[in-house]
């Protein structure tokens, strides 16, 4: 298979209008597949392994945000790598050589199944790395790939509150669709999560649901997926910044397998830009 290009110099890939037109950021944090030689080498799974914990091409389907007017940020290092939908230190102890600060977050649930900020296996269960980690090697990770993002991804909700007097953050993903015995990500289409509530507004939630429905996809909330740390972190209605997290159904428009675009992927970008203009025209 197939690896893209080298990584580039910057963690983040920010793709803005050259003015903004409406109270609304979309980020993809998961997108990234720019894999280093010295990654590669550390780990015992082969590139496609890896990949499988991408939300591939996540990015590609919401990238006409620009086109209408606002901000599109995606991470260009790989979940595996370091996940920007963590906190900066969920950390599990048994990956590292030395001992962790004492200030690091070593027993949340996302650390115990081994999918903290540096994750120790990949979303199929497999272990990643051939040896322990130094602890050094975590925190250079998360100073040149969590934090830029992270930092990106403030700058633009300050700047588009500043502008607008508020902001709506849709946070992209995609979940997997191979369960065996059950119907493609258990018969639906997409999962919105709004950390039961508490992200966004009723108001919020219930158009982008209406929006969708109206192009023919079925929809959830909240179950299986409620959102991660950038929808709870980030989303305070009360301030007035909402968020809201798309989880999109991966077999709607790639093949799981080969992990390539399917012939569906055009229809569901085209939806996903018809989201973003009725979402800017609100």
């Amino acid at each position: 298979m197939d690896l893209p290009p080298p990584a580039p110099n910057d963690a983040v890939a920010l793709r803005a209008p050259p003015v903004q037109s409406a109270p609304l950021v979309f980020a993809s944090p998961h997108s990234g597949r720019h894999y280093g030689a010295a990654f590669l080498a550390a780990s015992r799974l082969d590139p496609q392994t890896l990949r499988r914990s991408e939300d591939c091409f996540v990015d590609e389907l919401f990238a006409a945000a620009p086109t209408r007017g606002v901000p599109l940020l995606a991470a260009t290092f790989p979940r595996a790598y370091c996940d920007a939908n963590r906190e900066a230190w969920e950390l599990d102890p048994a990956m590292f050589a030395d001992p962790l600060p004492a200030w690091v977050n070593t027993d949340s649930a996302r650390v115990l199944a081994g999918l903290g900020t540096i994750a120790r296996v990949v979303a199929s269960g497999e272990a990643i790395y051939r040896a322990k980690l130094r602890f050094a090697e975590a925190e250079a990770r998360v100073r040149t790939c969590w934090v830029p993002f992270h930092e990106t991804l403030q700058a633009l909700l300050d700047a588009t509150r500043a502008r607008f007097g508020r902001c709506l953050l849709i946070d992209c993903h995609s979940m997997p669709a191979a369960q065996p015995g059950a119907a493609p990500c258990g018969g639906t289409d997409v999962v919105l999560g709004d950390a039961h509530g508490t992200a966004c507004s009723p108001r919020t939630i219930r158009r982008v649901q209406e929006t969708l429905e109206g192009l023919g996809y079925r929809v959830r909330r909240n179950e299986p997926y409620a959102g991660g740390y950038i929808t709870r972190h980030y989303g305070r209605p009360q301030e007035g910044v909402e968020a809201l997290q798309i989880e999109l159904c991966r077999s709607l428009y790639m093949d799981e397998a080969r992990l390539t675009r399917r012939p569906g992927f055009a229809a569901v970008q085209r939806d996903m830009a018809a989201l973003i203009t009725a979402l800017a025209g609100h």
